[in-house]
């Protein structure tokens, strides 16, 4: 683990900065940060269940959203520095809660710590499934030294093409590296819920419409059919609101319509992609965004 932080390569940006003298594209060092320890009832079914998932959001991301909802701790870097026996052991504290998962939000830039975190809280007695949160931005050298540490990966796709990921995401390479990186998750992992029907391993693709993009949200559409099968377990989000720089972009600056995002349901169904979950309209989107708050850390 020292050798790569030394020489960073944990993303597919392959900064190779030494994060215990200087910063790379992340802003992370070589120290765990993270930003609120809580309980999470507004994941995917199979992942909230009823007892919620504990989430871990770390601070920091190799992406750089011009609509992030979380852009308080993801660019603003708001945090507290843990060390890796601290992360194990909110880990385990996350088990004593009750909940049906440790689910961490936002890891890529951690991946190794969080790797040695898992085995000493196995060690202790973790046995709750992992759940890898992810922008999908991620490299393929990185997701195989996770083989085995990680359980449920629930990754965005965001863009389907390098265009719009260097517009709003400030990443050239977004489309290639996320259709790599679900290749091998996939590839990893297979889905397998318990009686209750909580996720225990396996692969959910998450989609957030953009407005004005319908057509991007069906090309991903056809892309995860085609490469990952039609089974494929997708959710297709519809919380998007303008919020951060989206301002300085007309055509992202509303939430999406009704019309909107009947088409892309019509076009699931069109496509015979019907496992997974289509999120409603709201009207308060912003309510759902966490208080950042250092709460359990």
């Amino acid at each position: 683990m020292e050798e790569i932080i030394k020489k960073c390569t944990m993303c597919p940006h392959e900064c190779k900065v030494n994060r215990y003298e200087s910063l790379g594209r992340c802003k992370a060092n070589e120290n765990v940060k993270v930003a609120l320890v809580s309980t999470h009832d507004f994941e995917e079914p199979p992942i909230s269940g009823s007892h919620g998932s504990g989430t871990i959001f770390f601070s920091g991301c190799n992406l750089g959203c011009i609509y992030c909802q979380n852009y308080e701790i993801s660019q603003g870097m708001f945090g507290k520095e843990i060390s890796i026996k601290r992360l194990a052991d909110i880990m385990l504290e996350q088990q004593q809660r009750g909940v049906h998962n440790i689910n961490l939000v936002t890891p890529t830039i951690y991946a190794y710590q969080i790797k040695e975190a898992i085995k000493l809280a196995r060690k202790k007695g973790l046995a709750l499934p992992i759940v890898y949160n992810t922008s999908g931005y991620e490299s393929i050298d990185t997701l195989k030294e996770l083989e085995g540490y990680i359980d449920i990966y629930l990754p965005d796709f965001k863009y389907f093409d390098n265009e719009l990921s260097k517009k709003y995401s400030n990443v050239k390479d977004y489309a290639s590296k996320v259709k790599e990186a679900l290749v091998e998750m996939r590839r990893q992992v297979e889905d397998n819920f318990d009686s209750e029907g909580i996720m225990q391993s396996g692969l959910i693709v998450r989609h957030m419409i953009l407005p004005n993009h319908v057509e991007n949200t069906k090309q991903i559409i056809k892309w995860i059919k085609d490469n990952l099968g039609e089974n494929t377990i997708i959710s297709v989000m519809a919380q998007y609101f303008p919020t951060h720089k989206a301002n300085e972009h007309d055509e992202i600056n509303r939430k999406i319509s009704k019309e909107e995002l009947d088409e892309v349901e019509n076009y699931l169904f069109e496509l015979n992609m019907i496992n997974g979950y289509i999120q409603e309209l709201g009207e308060h989107e912003e309510e759902y965004v966490p208080e950042f708050n250092l709460d359990n850390v």
